[in-house]
């Protein structure tokens, strides 16, 4: 991180404070939900949820009914679904990566087997959905349901673009969007639908998810080739490792000479630690973790851009704050 940057961790902590009581309840909702008479359940859906994490697309949704102005309490329970959805997404994700680290630990997967892992995720989203129905919002069941089909689109996007090189930028957005995004603007939509918000309001603020999302997997991207495994909490190169074809990637493809896009090439198609060090000097030299930045970029500005209907509040400094983390972070 360059110098005339703050450091990212003291650019939340404002947000978090914001949000803290709203978040320990979010938090205590999860753990009463997340009971089962199945000890395994318990055990290894503890584990995931307790592992870590900002909580950040729950948060989304406590900070846009705030920002509308809401004082009740089901803003917790809709928080508490979408982190569950996403609980599920990564103990499934997880398993089909064949990962064994996140978040500075082993996964679930490692620890548990890939057959609890998918089995406890199955039992998270149906959960979800279960909590939905206390909503009693027909509407939220809509947007839920659609989230979570999107979702699972896109991780069968992303694993038929695995060990594909011939990924273009397009067809890798799109799953951003699907597998990442989709979720943020679910979060952030359900904030606007409680509060029964107009059509262009709840469009607004779903565009802010989308772009956020986007923004911040896009770092992701930029961090799996540039920071430490320590920073980040799992392996530096693992999406190379497991062949797939990130939007670093394909610019340093399009942007190197022959000679590099063979090998970038040849190490999406093979997978493995074999050649990172090589591919690494290949994206350094070719500018593509700047060109992979500045597109985060300009996602963060065009998140901002659709706060402009809100209300003046520190609940939307808190969503303008989010989108300047989500691309100044270092994990």
């Amino acid at each position: 991180m360059s110098e005339n940057k703050p450091d990212s961790n003291l650019i939340i902590q404002p947000v978090i404070e914001l949000c803290q009581s709203d978040m320990e309840a979010v938090n205590e909702v999860i753990r009463q939900r997340l009971s089962s008479e199945v000890a395994l359940v318990n055990q290894l859906g503890h584990y995931i949820i307790d592992s870590g994490g900002k909580r950040l697309r729950p948060m989304l949704a406590v900070l846009t009914a705030r920002a509308y102005g809401y004082v009740g309490d089901k803003h917790q329970l809709l928080a508490a679904i979408v982190e569950f959805i996403h609980t599920a997404t990564l103990l499934h994700d997880d398993v089909v990566d064949e990962s064994d680290m996140r978040r500075g630990q082993e996964t679930a997967n490692a620890l548990f087997g890939d057959a609890a892992s998918v089995l406890v995720g199955d039992f998270l989203y149906s959960r979800a959905f279960e909590m939905m129905v206390d909503v009693n919002s027909m509407r939220v069941m809509e947007i839920m349901a659609q989230t979570t089909n999107v979702i699972a689109e896109g991780e069968v996007m992303q694993l038929l673009n695995v060990h594909d090189a011939e990924t273009t930028e397009a067809r890798y957005r799109e799953v951003i969007h699907c597998k990442t995004a989709k979720l943020f603007e679910a979060a952030t939509r359900l904030g606007a639908v409680l509060c029964n918000r107009p059509q262009d309001e709840e469009e607004a603020i779903a565009r802010y998810g989308i772009h956020l999302g986007a923004a911040f997997q896009l770092i992701d991207d930029v961090l799996d080739y540039s920071s430490s495994s320590e920073d980040m909490g799992k392996n530096v190169g693992d999406d190379l490792a497991e062949g797939k074809p990130t939007l670093p990637l394909i610019y340093a493809m399009e942007q190197g000479n022959k000679a590099q896009s063979d090998l970038i090439r040849k190490a999406i198609e093979q997978g493995g630690y074999d050649m990172i060090d090589e591919v690494q000097a290949i994206i350094k030299e070719t500018g593509a973790l700047d060109y992979t930045r500045s597109v985060a970029q300009e996602e963060a500005d065009k998140a901002i851009e659709q706060l402009a209907h809100l209300p003046e509040s520190e609940y939307k400094q808190a969503l303008e704050i989010l989108a300047l983390f989500s691309v100044q972070r270092k994990a």
